[in-house]
């Protein structure tokens, strides 16, 4: 049986103070592995109409988050990198690992929304590369006292590089699907974490692809670290289902078939991807009868 995770929604009207809490202590609580928030900085109507604006900031919530919990490790799923300078990423990582005691994840990826990107001032079509290179220099920060990098647009000479992580160095999750992606997962990451894949493509070629890459780079696979639905519903989902929706059996062994493709971790994700009213009480039902029927099985 491999640890179950869950992605809390740092998002729309009733993620309150309050709301926010009861998360953390339920994932703590009721034994979850990790808990896991999302990343949006200037939120357009390109990104409010699937994740309703207010949009808390992943690296203070979780920062208050360690403060009030003990045990769960925290993490991001995932950071949009162009988005933010990579020496400032960099050392409010390393300061939430120091301040969690070692309980931080840095998931990572490329981004997606057109118009907050324009709305940073920053290059869409050069997401990928720009995320190449950020993370070449954060995962050099935490190794180093000080950096020199050319990076277009950011000239770095001999700059300090602040406090270090915990264990000396994070966990990185690189999310995305894209080869390129996958690409990135072998180079520099301890986990890759493809969000909502089809089951039969992450079988038959990410996988695959993510193994093929390492062995290009004469590196050790990263661990397969996947996010999903938590979806329950009365009816089967039918082929062509996505991963996590549908009956409670239907799920529990979807997370049972991404162990034996040799997932190390799952993270369930409640989110229902519409800018509806969310009942969080019986999201946190859900994902309990679905980690309960799992350990059961």
């Amino acid at each position: 049986m491999i640890p179950l995770g869950v992605n809390v929604p740092n998002f729309g009207a009733g993620a309150t103070v309050g709301a926010l809490l009861e998360w953390a202590r339920f994932a703590e609580d009721d034994g979850f592995a990790t808990l896991v928030v999302s990343d949006h900085v200037v939120p357009t109507p390109e990104v409010t109409a699937l994740y309703p604006d207010p949009f808390h900031d992943p690296f203070v919530l979780l920062a208050w988050l360690a403060g009030q919990t003990s045990r769960v490790r925290l993490g991001t799923s995932v950071i949009v990198l162009p988005y933010r300078h990579p020496l400032h990423t960099a050392r409010m990582s390393a300061m939430l690992d120091l301040m969690s005691g070692g309980r931080f994840v840095l998931g990572v990826g490329a981004g997606w929304a057109a118009t907050e990107f324009a709305a940073l001032g920053a290059d869409h079509a050069a997401r990928g590369e720009v995320t190449d290179r950020y993370l070449d220099l954060i995962t050099a920060a935490w190794a180093r006292d000080r950096v020199t990098a050319d990076l277009p647009g950011l000239p770095i000479t001999d700059a300090a590089t602040g406090p270090r992580p915990a264990g000396g160095s994070l966990p990185v999750w690189a999310g995305g699907a894209s080869p390129r992606a996958i690409r990135r997962a072998a180079r520099w990451a301890s986990a890759w974490h493809p969000i909502n894949p089809p089951y039969e493509w992450l079988r038959d070629r990410g996988v695959p692809a993510l193994r093929a890459a390492a062995a290009g780079l004469g590196r050790p696979v990263p661990d397969l670290i996947v996010r999903i639905k938590a979806r329950l519903q009365p009816t089967t989902g039918g082929p062509g289902r996505p991963l996590g929706v549908g009956t409670l059996a239907e799920v529990v062994e979807d997370v049972a078939a991404l162990e034996q493709l040799g997932a190390s971790e799952v993270i369930l994700d409640a989110n229902p991807d519409t800018p509806r009213p969310r009942d969080f009480a019986a999201e946190r039902r859900h994902l309990v009868e679905i980690a309960q029927a799992y350990a059961a099985r």
